[in-house]
């Protein structure tokens, strides 16, 4: 009796183990939908800023563990005003796109060089993504944002939550951690949606977060 006790705790820690391996990454849901392909413009009492430095960080995670990483933010521009955004383009630089978790030997290479095939973005086609923002309510910490976000020649629209800073000629923006299903940017590799071993399949949810910071022109 006590054997058989035991080999149920075994068993139960076991599955409390292997279903906190199987979570998909944690943010606010991105809400996607059809693209707006209707970039908002700038208020005329906007100021205007150059997008100095950003990137974008990164969680995927997967049956039996999970990898971060970054990929940088090559420039852009912001329209705001008292802490309220009216308009905006970031260009993300897929080709940056690296692995932080794992250190030089140790696999780091070889994920990185998968990300970046056909598998995942296929950055040797497309080097660039985007983000246009189509409208922004709120200000401050209380801002929402919604934008067209290009990923493999796919737009489609999000809407996610910021913090807008702005000071003298200096202005940031971050994200809480948001969530975007890959699937609806053609990168399926790994995913359940194409039949892929329950064992091996990396969640359709990918963790982001975006931050931002910018000089005015």
């Amino acid at each position: 009796m006590k054997l058989l006790l035991k080999f149920s705790c075994l068993l139960f820690i076991l599955g409390l183990n292997f279903t906190a391996c199987k979570k998909a990454p944690k943010g606010v849901d991105s809400k996607t939908a059809t693209a707006a392909n209707a970039p908002a413009t700038a208020n005329a009492n906007d100021k205007m800023y150059n997008i100095t430095d950003g990137q974008l960080q990164w969680t995927g995670t997967k049956v039996g563990g999970q990898h971060s990483g970054t990929v940088k933010i090559n420039g852009g521009e912001i329209a705001a005003s008292n802490g309220q955004i009216s308009a905006g383009t970031v260009n993300i630089d897929m080709s940056s796109i690296t692995v932080t978790d794992l250190k030089a030997g140790d696999g780091k290479e070889d994920l990185e060089g998968h990300l970046n095939n056909e598998d995942f973005f296929n950055t040797a086609a497309h080097p660039n993504a985007t983000f246009k923002v189509t409208s922004a309510t709120g200000s401050g910490t209380s801002t929402s944002i919604t934008g067209d976000l290009t990923i493999k020649g796919i737009t489609k629209s999000i809407t996610v939550p910021a913090n807008v800073a702005m000071a003298g000629d200096k202005i940031s923006v971050v994200t809480p951690s948001f969530k975007i299903n890959r699937t609806e940017w053609d990168v399926k590799y790994g995913s359940g949606l194409i039949g892929t071993a329950k064992d091996k399949i990396i969640h359709d949810e990918i963790g982001l977060v975006l931050s931002l910071k910018g000089q005015a022109k």
